[in-house]
């Protein structure tokens, strides 16, 4: 029982809090793209029942986007990633917020689907940047 107390411990580190291949903008991409597909439904179709279904779909959908973008932007994402891309910070708050209830969550507009998909498409960029490195 000393032995293992008394045993010299070994140190490790890791750029993220599990092994690669978990992180992955595609994630909030995928969740993006079916709000800008819900959009398109909602708008082909009367029916109240079925709009209000769609709507909250759309609205959990808006938070998952939010919720990869965060996992990426708190877990993956470490001080050099901010240093070399400066912008990055901007740019998860501005998809975010496109995500959020001023945004593709509030709302049933397609061009504010088309920005938040522009903005996660632009953060997957330094993503796979980063990981070249």
């Amino acid at each position: 029982m000393f032995a293992r107390l008394l045993a010299p411990t070994v140190e490790v580190s890791a750029h993220c809090d599990l092994p690669c291949g978990v992180y992955d903008p595609a994630q909030a991409r995928i969740e993006a793209e079916s709000i800008k597909g819900i959009i398109g439904k909602v708008a082909d179709n009367d029916d109240p029942d079925f709009r209000t279904r769609a709507i909250l779909i759309k609205e959990q959908r808006a938070e998952l986007v939010k919720h990869h973008l965060w996992v990426l932007w708190t877990d993956y994402f470490k001080p050099p990633h901010f240093e070399k891309y400066p912008q990055l910070h901007q740019l998860v708050n501005e998809a975010t917020k496109l995500a959020g209830a001023t945004g593709a969550k509030g709302s049933l507009d397609g061009d504010v689907a088309d920005q938040l998909l522009a903005k996660i498409d632009e953060i997957a960029e330094i993503f796979w940047e980063t990981k070249k490195a």
